[in-house]
């Protein structure tokens, strides 16, 4: 006679499979294909393996799955900071789809350090994921070329690579920041400033290149007085800001070329001859400012489900060449950067 719940509750002895068929009255094969999610038994016996299992309080030996395919039914996420909303927008997306696969997700932030993205990285392929998705926050990824070799797939999310050749999913950041600031242009404005992250990072490089480029399209001049680029903090941007809209020749409009960005610049802008702001990434909120804030607007949702696919696609044997894969941005116009120079 197969323990009854109450009795496994009281040992502490963990209920198998083969309580679990005992109790259900069915073959331990038909079992595993109720645990796995497998076709090929009917809805009836199905719910009646479901019922032993609930009443048994029996739960998977992920141990012994390891051991008996080579895969742990994990996959892992490597951030930039999970509490921003970009990356809290990601990491939800990459989740549902590991959810849909069978997959656990386990997720870690850089805070945007090479280092702690190492070590995140290689702290996860120890724990023998079965595949990586990584937004970089280094240039030199060839510390995951074991790791790749020895079959574990490793996709590149919001940034490309440095050092090796792999999947990667981006948003076409140059193509965004040059419609939002052809916008701008279209309203009047020649003198833009753009106010920038680090050079250093990819998509900070792509969107100063496709501010440039719509300027030039225009047969535009940029003074390099107009572009500042560095770190987030509120301080570095006010200052910019500061800089960048005093004076007789004063920009009159603003790219502001991610959300920390933006969020730091409309704390200082002046209150009079307040220039127009496209940014770039929307924010919370964005459409009860007045005006409204316009954005080049990513699609994080996209982008990681786009990602966790391609990564489940490797695990499913696609052994294609590694693939550049690019998402369209959403252009937003809600007031902010539609205002001509200086508001006349």
């Amino acid at each position: 006679m197969p323990s009854s719940p109450v009795d496994h509750a009281r040992t502490g002895v963990r209920p198998t499979m083969k309580d679990v068929a005992a109790a259900a009255g069915v073959g331990l094969k038909t079992v595993s294909r109720v645990v796995n999610g497998e076709s090929g038994v009917r809805d009836g016996t199905a719910e009646r393996v479901r019922e032993a299992i609930e009443a048994l309080g029996f739960r998977r030996n992920d141990s012994a799955r390891l051991l008996r395919t080579g895969r742990t039914a994990s996959v892992a996420l490597v951030l930039e900071d999970i509490s921003d909303p970009f990356s809290s927008a990601l990491s939800r997306a990459v989740e549902q789809v590991a959810a849909a696969e069978g997959c656990l997700l386990f997720t870690g932030s850089s805070g945007e350090r090479a280092d702690r993205e190492t070590e995140l990285a290689l702290a996860f392929c120890a724990r023998r994921v079965d595949g990586l998705i990584v937004v970089p926050a280094g240039d030199d990824h060839r510390y995951l070329l074991p790791e790749i070799a020895s079959g574990t797939p490793v996709v590149f999310l919001d940034r490309p690579a440095g050092g090796i050749d792999a999947d990667a999913v981006l948003s076409d950041n140059a193509g965004g920041a040059r419609r939002g600031t052809a916008h701008l242009i279209a309203h009047g404005h020649r003198r833009i400033g753009f106010i920038g992250d680090l050079r250093a990072i990819h998509t900070a490089a792509e969107r100063e290149r496709g501010y440039r480029a719509a300027m030039a399209e225009a047969g535009l001049p940029v003074d390099d007085r107009w572009v500042d680029c560095g770190p987030t903090d509120r301080a570095r941007v006010g200052e910019a800001v500061r800089r960048l809209t005093a004076g007789p020749d004063a920009v009159t409009a603003l790219f502001t070329a991610n959300n920390r960005v933006t969020l730091a610049a409309l704390h200082h802008l002046p209150a009079e001859r307040r220039p127009a702001v496209v940014g770039f990434d929307d924010l919370e909120l964005a459409d009860l400012l007045t005006p409204g804030l316009t954005v080049v607007a990513q699609d994080p949702a996209a982008l990681g489900a786009l990602a966790a696919r391609r990564l489940f696609a490797r695990l499913a044997g696609d052994a294609g060449a590694p693939a550049r894969l690019e998402v369209p941005t959403l252009f937003i116009p809600r007031g902010s950067g539609e205002t001509p120079p200086n508001g006349i």
